[in-house]
């Protein structure tokens, strides 16, 4: 290992969270929870205790209430059997010596009535459908029109984050991650494509604001900030969404974020698993605009990782696709080794095949 690509492989202490690496494994939706309970079984178990090597793993989203779900078989923490399922998980990486926290997910409206409690329609700051397609048990459909949240439901859904944070504790996480990002329930109410509203939680971006942080404070009533960060996406247009002006939405977030001392932001720089320069953004100036760890994610190579942790650019990066096929991803990179190569026709759904059996290098 050359002396330039050993940041990538230092320690860092992330909050109060100590990691052996700056290597994230960032969140992957597989559809391989347990079908009729969504809770995580032995297989998620041996999945997430293959890639222990990381030095943080982010687990793969996670509804925090029926109402959250926007795909089948996706795991939820909202049950007392999902706790149990994702206690296997935490256990598992544990005893490999990993690190794990959960994200914390509520769709929105990119969801389906098939998958909402007494088939009721997905909820939404506006009661705009999504151009875009979400997955159920009979394949790929348009997602269903939804209904604009009252304020209410709004107050009942950040007391869902609340018990979802709870029940992280419970389940042996490390810290959560609030997902903020690709077009979900959160950057819904951020985005002034999707934000439609005239009272308290839309209009002014300091309106639009309102929602991503009474859900951050709800779960800083549960665990302490140095075990809490989110997940950002400034510019992606992933699940119809979009900001006439992302820079006027995002600098003010974070500020209001570090002012909480969160952990970490995890940026997603340019367009979720499309081009990092989709559309022009200043994440030095984010990242140097928040006080805590910035974890860069989005079509990092080696080479580009060590780049940017040399250049201070990034605390820590996340890799996505190439943990699903690598589950020894950390010592490939160590040596600079050929990754193997993902079958994508297993990422979502299915058992073992494309999700455990991915061969690791010779030793």
């Amino acid at each position: 290992m050359t002396q330039d690509a050993s940041i990538l492989f230092s320690p860092f202490r992330l909050g109060d969270i100590e990691l052996k690496n700056r290597i994230v494994m960032a969140p992957l939706t597989r559809n391989r929870a347990t079908h009729g309970t969504d809770a995580p079984n032995d297989l998620n178990a041996e999945y997430y205790r293959q890639r222990a090597s990381a030095g943080l793993i982010i687990s793969e989203a996670s509804q925090i209430s029926q109402q959250g779900q926007g795909y089948i078989w996706t795991p939820g923490i909202y049950s007392q059997a999902q706790i149990e399922g994702w206690k296997k998980v935490t256990d598992a990486v544990h005893e490999a010596g990993g690190k794990i926290v959960i994200q914390l997910w509520h769709v929105g409206r990119i969801s389906h009535v098939s998958l909402q409690p007494h088939g009721n329609a997905p909820v939404a700051p506006s009661a705009i459908r999504a151009k875009g397609q979400t997955f159920i048990e009979g394949g790929f459909v348009d997602v269903s029109e939804p209904h604009a949240l009252t304020i209410d439901e709004i107050k009942s859904v950040v007391r869902d984050y609340v018990a979802a944070a709870e029940n992280a504790k419970k389940a042996g996480f490390d810290g959560v991650e609030i997902h903020g990002a690709n077009g979900y329930l959160i950057e819904q109410f951020l985005k002034d494509k999707t934000n439609h509203r005239t009272d308290e939680y839309g209009g002014s971006v300091e309106n639009r604001l309102r929602f991503a942080l009474e859900v951050v404070d709800a779960v800083l009533s549960v665990l302490p900030r140095e075990r809490v960060g989110i997940r950002l996406s400034p510019v992606t247009p992933a699940n119809d969404i979009s900001d006439s002006d992302p820079a006027k939405v995002y600098f003010p977030l974070v500020e209001q974020l570090s002012a909480r001392g969160l952990a970490f932001i995890h940026v997603i720089e340019g367009a979720t698993a499309g081009p990092r320069d989709y559309a022009p953004f200043d994440y030095v100036a984010l990242r140097k605009t928040f006080s805590g760890a910035y974890i860069a994610n989005n079509g990092y190579t080696r080479d580009l990782a060590i780049e940017a942790l040399r250049e201070n650019r990034a605390d820590l990066i996340a890799f996505g696709i190439p943990f699903i096929a690598n589950p020894d991803l950390v010592e490939r990179l160590r040596r600079d080794a050929p990754l193997n190569k993902p079958d994508q026709p297993t990422f979502y759904g299915g058992d073992a095949h494309g999700y455990t059996d991915y061969p690791a290098l010779a030793s």
